[in-house]
């Protein structure tokens, strides 16, 4: 899973995302979903989320639960 649908999001979940100083590189960040931040369903560059460790990017990668 790509990580642009909302609903495929959910606190806990197990994710890659690049941070915004990132972005041009691609370099991928994991960590775990905290809160997500994008209001829409749906974001074509990926759903933007806060990990547990205070993080924000957005997701690249869905790796489960």
């Amino acid at each position: 899973m790509n990580g642009q649908n909302r609903k495929e999001l959910i606190p806990g979940t197990a994710v890659d995302i690049v941070l915004k100083s990132d972005q041009r590189t691609g370099k991928l960040t994991s960590g775990i979903v905290k809160d997500i931040l994008t209001k829409s369903s749906f974001h074509p560059h990926g759903i933007k989320v806060r990990l547990t460790d205070g993080q924000v990017g957005r997701v690249k990668e869905i790796r489960g639960k």
